[in-house]
């Protein structure tokens, strides 16, 4: 499916401390209705008063991972964004608590492939984990180092067992 149209008019909700970041992901997300959140407060009028197909959130500075609890809650499918968190425990909590992707913001660019992922992952009733993680995990691998995922070796080896499942899931549709 194009991602364009799975992401046409879909209601994103963006929250980052970095107003850079605001109007990037404004721009990069032109096809979909945007509201931007600067603090977590802002976020949570927004969330009160609105109802959202997905939610990007920054891990540092407005409190991400709260929010992530909220978005849960209210099954909004959500991505986290960071630059200052990165790292394998960022990433591992991150998944732990429903995140639906976790991404470094020096891949802001692709932000619509990992959001197009997520949507489509949720359509069919599932969580989105391997597409956006089959594609960063060279990154990951980059940054972490080659072993970054033996510190957590049974989390690891239980989010590459649901990775098999989904592959296999991909592979029967075609």
């Amino acid at each position: 499916m194009n991602n364009q149209n799975i992401l046409e008019n879909k209601k994103v909700l963006v929250v980052d401390d970095e107003t850079d970041i605001l109007e990037t992901l404004e721009e990069l997300l032109y096809m979909c209705s945007v509201d931007t959140a600067a603090t977590f407060e802002e976020a949570i009028v927004l969330l009160k008063n609105n109802a959202y197909d997905v939610a990007v959130l920054d891990i540092m500075g407005v409190k991400g991972y709260d929010l992530l609890k909220i978005t849960n809650k209210l099954d909004i499918p959500s991505l986290m964004l960071t630059a200052h968190a990165l790292t394998p425990d960022n990433l591992k909590q991150s998944i732990d608590q429903g995140a639906d992707a976790y991404v470094p913001k020096d891949k802001l660019v692709d932000i619509s492939l990992y959001i197009a992922d997520i949507l489509t992952a949720r359509k069919e009733g599932k969580k989105a984990h391997f597409k956006w993680f089959s594609l960063l995990k060279p990154v990951f691998d980059k940054l972490f180092g080659e072993d970054w995922r033996k510190k957590d070796r049974d989390f690891w080896d239980e989010f590459d067992e649901r990775q098999i499942s989904s592959r296999e899931d991909i592979q029967k549709m075609e």
